[in-house]
């Protein structure tokens, strides 16, 4: 994506604030949701400013959490350059060595469904995103956007897993990541195992970060997100290093 994109001030945007729901990581926690005029695209330059403002993409409408006396949710990404991996991630990334990885774009295709259906029906069946469908699939992580990308995961010519992920001019953004759900493979631990391709990839394109979306400290599912050192934190209008 150019850097000579043109941009449309931020300012010139309009914004829409969702009313107060059930908050899906913290119980008993009402959040509001502030989000991009869903008649403006997701088109660079503008997707390329707000992401440094916190914003994340679901389909085809940019947000944030804009919540009344809370900033639990907190922007990460990885600066690829510094990140050097633990002993953990070496050994993840040594296991998963005969994984064929592909990258395409991000249509839909009934094998990816197949495998996103499954993955929420057992990792997921709590959350607001089940029961799936071919419909909420298409609409959250399906986009004919020359920026939206899918990474495929094969083992033996079987697909395994998917990681779904957009091209900023300034770093690579993880969207979600499903994968096959089995004894054997839960060794392999893919979700990790994506997120390691993902800072790779940043770095083969010369793209300074990875952005892995919102951080909540008291949230046992984001804790991995720690693993991955030196992580930013978006402090306001300012990235800084996240210091614990």
């Amino acid at each position: 994506m150019s850097s000579n994109t043109p941009r449309r001030p931020v300012r010139d945007l309009r914004f829409f604030l969702t009313v107060p729901h059930a908050c899906s990581y913290l119980p008993g926690r009402e959040a509001t949701t502030l989000f991009l005029d869903p008649q403006e695209s997701p088109v660079p330059g503008v997707y390329d400013s707000l992401a440094l403002l916190g914003f994340r993409r679901s389909g085809r409408h940019l947000y944030r959490p804009h919540c009344e006396g809370c900033n639990a949710c907190r922007s990460v990404r990885i600066p690829v350059e510094q990140f050097v991996a633990n002993r953990t991630q070496r050994k993840i990334w040594r296991r998963n060595a005969d994984i064929n990885v592909r990258v395409v774009p991000a249509h839909f295709a009934s094998t990816h469904y197949t495998l996103y259906a499954n993955y929420i029906r057992q990792r997921h069946a709590d959350g607001d995103m089940y029961p799936p469908s071919r419909e909420q699939y298409r609409t959250f992580l399906t986009l004919d956007e020359p920026y939206a990308h899918l990474m495929e995961m094969y083992l033996d010519d079987e697909l395994i897993g998917v990681a779904a992920f957009d091209q900023l001019e300034h770093g690579l953004s993880a969207i979600y990541t499903f994968f096959a759900i089995s004894e054997a493979l839960d060794k392999r631990s893919l979700g990790t195992f994506a997120i390691l391709q993902l800072i790779e990839l940043s770095r083969e394109k010369a793209l300074p970060h990875l952005y892995l979306g919102y951080w909540i400290e008291e949230c046992r599912k984001m804790r991995y997100k720690q693993a991955f050192t030196p992580l930013e934190i978006l402090d306001g209008r300012h990235w800084r290093p996240l210091i614990r």
